[in-house]
């Protein structure tokens, strides 16, 4: 039945942008903490900004891989890892490429510049990158068809729960 099929179309999609945003805000902290704790006053690479901010983005991209390798779309592999690690990091440098380019594209030609501007540009290009990443992963990266059904709701409140879809008799014993 159609309605059925876009019901669990929309749980998938809701199960998986649920995923995919938990490792992304813990991997804002990843990047975010090691740039401040590299670069930061003292920090081992004080005066190195740049060098500091590569480091931390690149702890940060593999932190993310293995998130949602391991468990946002665990459910969907079907490519060896060092291709699908290609494919990882190539989406990766692309939403950077975006991001950077509407921060670009705030400053130079709309004139929007000053420490807020910068920041609240910073914050829409990560969210132009984010869109582009999730469908980016679910097409390419991690593109075969799921083989699970799991709740949205078990989804949330166990999200470290296998995906393995129960049998009738347990579901209902429960």
């Amino acid at each position: 039945m159609l309605g059925e099929r876009i019901k669990t179309l929309i749980q998938s999609v809701w199960r998986e942008a649920a995923k995919f945003g938990v490792i992304g805000v813990l991997n804002t902290f990843v990047d975010i903490g090691l740039f401040n704790y590299l670069a930061g006053d003292g920090g081992p690479l004080d005066n190195k900004i740049t060098t500091a901010k590569f480091i931390s983005g690149g702890v940060a991209t593999v932190f993310a891989w293995i998130g949602n390798r391991y468990w946002t779309f665990r459910h969907r592999r079907n490519r060896p890892v060092h291709h699908e690690v290609l494919l990882f990091f190539i989406v990766n440098g692309i939403a950077l490429g975006l991001s950077t380019a509407w921060v670009a594209f705030a400053h130079y030609t709309l004139g929007l510049q000053g420490t807020l501007w910068l920041n609240i540009n910073a914050f829409i290009g990560i969210g132009i990158g984010t869109v582009f990443r999730f469908w980016a992963y679910k097409k390419y990266v991690f593109a075969n068809e799921p083989v699970d059904t799991e709740p949205v709701a078990e989804a949330l409140t166990d999200p470290m729960h296998d995906g393995a879809v129960d049998s009738p008799a347990q579901r209902h014993s429960a």
